[in-house]
């Protein structure tokens, strides 16, 4: 007969391989799953009391890498279409956005610089202290969203393993020689505000490299009022509010916006819409561009500036096709929208070319079965028609020249 210490021992050792059995069965049953991927946004209803750290992006891909797409993640595209500031919370992780198109961006944001020098660039003395504040917050930022991308330098420096640049000390920059260091880490664009001791915030300097309907040069010391004064019902219905929210918001309260435009070629530095007032004859419609510019806010805790980020995307029309009753939801807002307001987008210089192309590719994907008959009254609700989650058509390839390009460049020779 066993003693009880023989028992004992019996049950611990049984214990013991029962435990491994269904520790062994439990990691069979667990999927294979990648080492990282891309984190999940946190609830946007969620209110820290501070600005959480970048999630690292250690499987990013810049070969395949894309923006989200802002037709869907913010309120570009709605009807009915009017005025309002239409801004959101914004996750960390969206502060900045890499993607394949990142070599050809900062080629042609240096090009630009150069050519226009303080056109573009430039900072009054109150907002240097921000500007080397915003320099110092990438370099900080950059290698913790992209260990793949940048790599850290001592305390102040940054390596972009993209172009293959260091810059080991950035520490002293300030102002202008700040701002032309962003210009080489990142695609987007900074506008910059400051609070004076009137109340009202004025642009106080940044980085423009690609502005839509204005310069930095236009407007640089000018306050909130005077730089939206062309801008349909903003005076009026939206800068007190505006202002008083960029006055208030805290550096833990970053938030996001997305605006949106018609445009017909690829030059991020005015489009020839804007700077000739007419299409070019060579110009097809389906490949005339939506400029969409993710517009991002941000507060410096050190010297309050106040940072307006600006990721210009461009999709091309023809890349709609695939994004159900889109099409008809731009179409809708070119006849009925908010008349005034379309009138300062220069409709007028594209619209009789751009109509009959949009009703083309309703049509196409009334065919294909995308969307039918019905979904053409509820054109606003074109988000309820993702399937599984999937956001079609990411994003548009900026490197390579259309169609229209290439004609025009052939009737030049």
């Amino acid at each position: 007969m066993l003693s009880w210490t023989d028992l004992a021992a019996t049950f611990s050792v049984l214990s013991v391989f029962v435990l491994l059995i269904h520790q062994r069965k439990r990691l069979i049953a667990l999927p294979n799953k990648p080492a990282y991927s891309e984190p999940e946004p946190v609830s946007r209803k969620e209110k820290p009391t501070t600005l959480a750290q970048p999630d690292p992006y250690y499987d990013f891909d810049l070969e395949t890498a894309h923006t989200r797409n802002h037709i869907y993640v913010n309120k570009t595209l709605r009807f009915p279409y009017f005025q309002t500031m239409a801004h959101q919370p914004m996750h960390i992780n969206d502060w900045i956005e890499i993607d394949k198109d990142y070599a050809w961006y900062i080629e042609h944001k240096t090009k630009v610089i150069q050519e226009k020098g303080k056109v573009v660039v430039d900072s009054l003395p109150e907002n240097d202290d921000a500007c080397a504040e915003l320099l110092e917050t990438l370099v900080d930022y950059l290698p913790k969203r992209f260990p793949t991308l940048f790599s850290p330098i001592r305390k102040t420096g940054i390596h972009n393993k993209i172009t293959g640049e260091e810059f080991v000390e950035t520490g002293h920059l300030t102002g202008v020689d700040a701002l032309l260091v962003v210009s080489r880490l990142v695609q987007d664009d900074f506008l910059m505000g400051k609070e004076r001791d009137d109340g009202h915030v004025y642009f106080s300097g940044g980085l423009v490299a690609f502005p839509g309907f204005y310069t930095l040069a236009q407007y640089i010391g000018q306050p909130l009022e005077q730089v939206h004064k062309k801008i349909p019902h903003f005076n009026e219905k939206i800068l007190m509010s505006v202002e008083r929210t960029l006055k208030r918001f805290k550096e833990h309260e970053p938030f996001e916006r997305t605006s949106w435009s018609m445009v017909d070629d690829r030059n991020l530095f005015l489009h020839s819409i804007i700077s000739s007032q007419r299409l070019q004859d060579s110009t097809h419609p389906k490949d005339m561009w939506l400029r969409m510019d993710h517009q991002t806010f941000r507060k410096l805790p050190r010297s309050n500036g106040i940072i307006f980020g600006v990721h210009v995307m461009l999709k091309r029309l023809e890349d709609l096709v695939e994004t159900p009753l889109v099409p008809a939801l731009l179409a809708k807002i070119h006849t009925d929208g908010d008349r005034a307001l379309m009138d300062y987008k220069e409709d007028h210089v594209y619209k009789e070319r751009l109509m009959p192309y949009l009703q083309e590719l309703t049509k196409r994907q009334l065919e294909k079965g995308l969307i039918s008959e019905e979904d053409l009254d509820k054109v606003a609700d074109f988000r309820s028609l993702v399937k599984d989650g999937v956001i079609p058509n990411p994003q548009t390839t900026l490197s390579r020249p259309t169609e229209s390009e290439k004609d025009e460049m052939v009737s030049m020779v």
